[in-house]
C-alpha cells in the first residue's frame, strides 16, 4: 500500500514516515503543497495524509483539486488547525477524516486501516452521479445525459462541471477555475472558459438564450445555479 504524506514540519514528517514504514506501508513524503499536488496527479496512492498549512498551496486547496478528478483515494487531514470551521471545511472539500495534532500514532494507524478496508470494498467503477432536471453527469466514467441523449465529457469538462456544481449558487472566480481545473502553470484565456460554459448550455439547458443553470458573471466569474425546489442526487 502506497501513502502520500504531506507535512512541512520535518520532525513530524520523518516520525510518521518511519512508523508507517514499520507497518509495511510504502511512503512518499513531501513538505511542499505544490509538489504534493503534482505527486498526487502523477502517481498512484492508496491513501493521502495531508497537512493544512503548507508552503505554496494549503491542504484545503490540494484536497479540492484532487477531488475534481479523483473521488476514490481516501484523504485524511493531519493538522494543528482544530477549529470546528476548519473541520467542516476539510470535510466539505472532500476529506474522509480529520485528525488534530498532537495525535497518538495508534489512532492514526487505526483510521488509516479502516479507510483502506472501506475503499477496498468499494468497486473502482462505483458511479458518483449528479442529476439536475433531465440531465445527469457521472464523474467517474465522464458519461453524461443531456438534451441530445448520452455523450462523453472530456476530463477538463468534467472537472469544471464538478467545481461549479460543488459550489452551486456561488460565483466561482476565473482565478479559482484556473488554479483548480487548469493548474498554476497553464492559463487559458477568458474566452476558453466562456466556450466551456456555452457548450454546457448547449448540452444541458432547455433554452440556451435563457440559461437556468450556467452563467457567466461579467468581470467576476461563473456560476452554476440550482433553482429552489429542484431535486438533485449524488449516488455513490
Amino acid at each position: 500500500m502506497r501513502i502520500l504524506l504531506v507535512e512541512d514540519e520535518e520532525n513530524i514528517r520523518d516520525l510518521v514516515k518511519l512508523n508507517l514504514e514499520l507497518e509495511n506501508f510504502e511512503v512518499i513524503a513531501t513538505g511542499n503543497g505544490r509538489d504534493a499536488l503534482k505527486l498526487s496527479v502523477g502517481q498512484h496512492f492508496d491513501l493521502i495524509l495531508l497537512d493544512v498549512m503548507l508552503p505554496e498551496m494549503d491542504g484545503f486547496q490540494i484536497c479540492e483539486q484532487i477531488r475534481l478528478s479523483d473521488l476514490q483515494t481516501p484523504i485524511i487531514f493531519l493538522t494543528a488547525k482544530d477549529g470546528s470551521n476548519d473541520r467542516i471545511q476539510g470535510l466539505k472539500y472532500g476529506a474522509d477524516d480529520y485528525i488534530v495534532k498532537p495525535f497518538v500514532f495508534e489512532e492514526l494507524l487505526l483510521r488509516i486501516n479502516n479507510l483502506l478496508k472501506r475503499s477496498a470494498r468499494t468497486p473502482e467503477n462505483t458511479a458518483t452521479v449528479f442529476s439536475f432536471g433531465n440531465n445527469q453527469i457521472n464523474f467517474i466514467t465522464f458519461e453524461a445525459i443531456g438534451n441530445e441523449g448520452k455523450f462523453l465529457l472530456t476530463k477538463k469538462e468534467a472537472m469544471l462541471l464538478k467545481l461549479l456544481i460543488d459550489r452551486k449558487n456561488q460565483v466561482v472566480s476565473r482565478q479559482q477555475i484556473l488554479q483548480s481545473v487548469w493548474g498554476y502553470d497553464v492559463y487559458p484565456s477568458t474566452r476558453t472558459i466562456d466556450n466551456f460554459i456555452l457548450k454546457f448550455r448547449r448540452n444541458f439547458e432547455e433554452d440556451t438564450r435563457e440559461p437556468v443553470h450556467f452563467h457567466a458573471i461579467r468581470g467576476i466569474g461563473y456560476k452554476f445555479s440550482y433553482p429552489s425546489g429542484s431535486t438533485n442526487e449524488i449516488v455513490e
